[in-house]
């Protein structure tokens, strides 16, 4: 008899929302790099973002999984428009200091990109490393079609 209880895969947001925060400073901190401290800083919170969307990619099934790569594509390409017009002038036309909207749609920008790319990255992996069903013909190497003697 087995000791282990088979549980459900449960989706720890916590990472997610932690890698997100950790893409956010880095997406802050790229834009206003300064020195070498800044971007070695920057590069390690991006590593252990990376790190956090490996786990979470780890904890969910494929399908939330995939759903979860979508919605952070769909959430890039909103906040990516912006861009479009201009963070100063999308700064300029939100209630409150210019400064903090440009700053803050960056950090969202960066957050929901490399999210999404690190999201996808690991559903690929999934997807490449899943059993595929195959025609057992094909592997033994029989055909059909003609006649081998």
């Amino acid at each position: 008899m087995h000791d282990v209880i088979p549980t459900l895969p449960d989706s720890d947001r916590t990472l997610l929302a932690a890698s997100l925060t950790c893409f956010a400073i880095t997406g802050v901190a790229n834009a206003a790099v300064d020195g070498v401290e800044l971007t070695l800083g920057a590069t390690a919170l991006a590593i252990i973002g990376v790190y956090g969307v490996a786990r979470y990619a780890q904890s969910v099934t494929r399908r939330t999984l995939a759903q979860t790569a979508l919605g952070l594509w769909l959430s890039f390409l909103g906040v990516a428009s912006t861009h479009a017009v201009g963070l100063e002038t999308v700064g300029a036309a939100v209630p409150g200091p210019a400064a903090v909207t440009v700053v803050a749609l960056t950090a969202i920008t960066w957050a929901t990109l490399l999210a999404a790319a690190g999201a996808t990255l690991f559903l690929g992996f999934r997807e490449y490393g899943s059993p595929a069903p195959a025609d057992e013909q094909v592997i033994d190497g029989e055909t059909s079609d003609y006649s081998t003697r």
